[in-house]
């Protein structure tokens, strides 16, 4: 039996899309590193948004180090309102695709872990917007 290989991504991708977005003349950026990058702004759309609505709306004082990203989730997961809780769930599985994208040289099912990401990200805005 022949071993697999799997090919890890190549990081310097996320310079040409760094470059398409400023307009410069780059090579394109493979498919992988705009899905991976599509992933991760996902990811921070709702997280920001679930933020700002905690302090703005709520007047939490949210931590200002890494621990903002748990302390959010967990402000919704915790109530009692299932809306809410299922804006923390949303996030918590958002912020666990993301850092798979971030950080990981290999991530199964891009294609449909980012069309899941959108579709949680627009749930939790829409959630949001409905509190």
């Amino acid at each position: 039996m022949w071993p697999v290989l799997i090919m890890t991504f190549d990081w310097s991708q996320y310079l040409n899309l760094a470059k398409e977005f400023l307009g410069q003349p780059t090579p394109p950026a493979s498919q992988e590193a705009k899905l991976r990058s599509a992933i991760s702004r996902a990811y921070y759309a709702a997280f920001i948004s679930a933020r700002n609505y905690l302090q703005e709306t709520e007047g939490h004082s949210i931590p200002t180090t890494a621990d903002a990203h748990k302390y959010v989730v967990q402000q919704f997961k915790q109530s009692s309102d299932r809306e809410r809780q299922n804006i923390g769930r949303n996030l918590e599985k958002l912020r666990r695709d993301r850092n798979a994208a971030d950080y990981k040289n290999n991530v199964p099912d891009l294609f449909k872990m980012s069309k899941i990401a959108v579709k949680r990200s627009h749930r939790v805005l829409s959630k949001l917007s409905n509190l």
